[in-house]
């Protein structure tokens, strides 16, 4: 059975249609034709944009030439309230400081360090499922949240402050769209950017919780008590060119972004690998064998055996990018596809509409994990698959990610069997989920036999 997409509006709308479909929903504000356009151009009062689709442009902007097309403020306008100065949103000299300080934390040994927390996660979330309907989605939220909050800072989500910072985060991430008004018109410094209350809210409590984790931790590294976690990494980390290490106020900038990418886009694509599942229960079956046979408690070494639970992670990324677009200022004139493209437009790559791509993918809409191990795809995973972006800006946590994600839906597939009872529909809010939630009938799976 074919996985859901949002139904594409009309070829052609008015710009204030455009505009109120996209801030409900980025995914059916776009036309059909983008699935099989190499590129299209969108034309504002204010500015113009650029959706590429041509893998060579995509590499061009994230790979060959970066410096040339930085992030667009437009995106930070609608993320600033939680995000801050974090290094999803700056630019330049920030970002490569930034960068030098953060990447250490995730090089390969710490990935080793880091997997007991996540199985630690996997087995509580486990032992909280019970038979029934349930909202998958929700399952996921707190799977990811209880990672993130135990690699950090070594703490599960029953402690009292994650429940808070989790608990605000849900509501965050329900009431901030992607983009607000400033993202679409040039308004000066000074104007009012007319986020929503809730939002405004709820970003300032989050805050000022990461706060106070960031302090105490900053209290227990001067008394040589802190446990080695990623928090404590990053935050004794030196830049190896000036020596300064993060303050407080940046580490919780630093934080926020962790805490959205790692746990918002988490939860979002192990949701949907849950879904797909549901939906295709000889695949599921094969994910449950794989786990089967790594017992309650895998070591590092069993991820590397759960080879098609890692093809139905990627299968899932593909389908169901947790980060729908990307969007990029060229700072330099430019020529796309023979098309002159002048400095301060708006550069956006879509793994959405890349990774469904008609021209890229043999059945670019169905559901295949074993297309992983096809030579034909290899070729589209190298050109066309960015679920993490590519490049010097390419997501540190994406090996993170990777070990994470299907050591999860394996864990939790090796206890209960999924079952779909309704088609989601899926939207872009900060991340692509289900408009109203993932519902899927969970049967404890029979102890095997020894």
């Amino acid at each position: 059975m074919r996985p859901p997409k949002p139904a594409p509006r009309p070829d052609r709308v008015s710009l204030l249609r455009y505009l109120r479909l996209f801030r409900h929903d980025i995914l059916s504000a776009q036309p059909a034709r983008l699935y099989r356009a190499w590129m299209a151009e969108f034309r504002t009062p204010f500015f113009r944009s650029y959706l590429c689709n041509d893998p060579a442009l995509v590499n061009r902007v994230l790979v060959e030439r970066p410096d040339d097309f930085p992030k667009s403020n437009r995106i930070r306008e609608g993320l600033n309230p939680l995000l801050g100065n974090s290094v999803f949103v700056t630019n330049g000299e920030v970002w490569k400081r930034q960068r030098r300080i953060i990447d250490p934390a995730f090089e390969g040994g710490r990935l080793r360090d880091t997997f007991p927390a996540m199985v630690a996660a996997g087995q509580a979330a486990a032992a909280r499922l019970t038979e029934g309907v349930t909202e998958v989605e929700e399952v996921a939220s707190h799977a990811a949240a209880d990672v993130i909050f135990r690699t950090l800072f070594s703490i599960p989500i029953e402690h009292e402050v994650a429940q808070k910072v989790f608990r605000e985060f849900r509501a965050y991430q329900r009431t901030q769209p992607i983009l607000n008004l400033a993202a679409f018109l040039p308004l000066p410094r000074w104007f009012p950017r007319f986020h929503r209350r809730s939002t405004i809210r709820s970003a300032a409590l989050i805050r000022r919780l990461i706060a106070g984790l960031c302090e105490a931790r900053a209290a227990q590294i001067a008394a040589g008590t802190a446990p080695d976690d990623l928090a404590t990494k990053i935050m004794t980390t030196p830049d190896p060119q000036s020596g300064e290490l993060f303050t407080t106020a940046e580490m919780v900038d630093q934080v926020a972004i962790f805490f959205l990418a790692g746990h918002e886009t988490s939860a979002s694509a192990l949701a949907w690998a849950l879904y797909l599942l549901a939906l295709h229960p000889q695949a599921q079956d094969r994910v449950a064998a794989e786990a089967a046979a790594f017992g309650d408690a895998p070591d590092f070494a069993a991820v590397s055996r759960l080879k098609f639970t890692r093809d139905v992670f990627r299968e899932t990324l593909r389908l169901y990018p947790p980060v729908p677009m990307m969007v990029r200022q060229n700072l330099c004139p430019e020529s796309f596809r023979d098309r002159p493209v002048a400095p301060g437009a708006q550069i956006v790559l879509s793994p959405w509409h890349l990774h469904r791509h008609e021209r890229i993918w043999r059945d670019p809409d169905d559901f295949d994990p074993d297309r992983w191990q096809t030579e034909e795809n290899r070729a589209c995973a190298r050109d066309a698959f960015i679920p993490f972006s590519a490049g010097p800006r390419v997501c540190t946590g994406a090996g993170f990610a990777m070990v994470e994600g299907p050591l999860l839906l394996a864990m939790l597939t090796r206890d209960f069997r999924f079952e779909r009872t309704e088609d989601p529909v899926p939207v872009a809010h900060l991340t692509v989920r289900a408009r109203d939630g993932i519902r899927l009938r969970l049967t404890r799976r029979a102890e095997p036999e020894s």
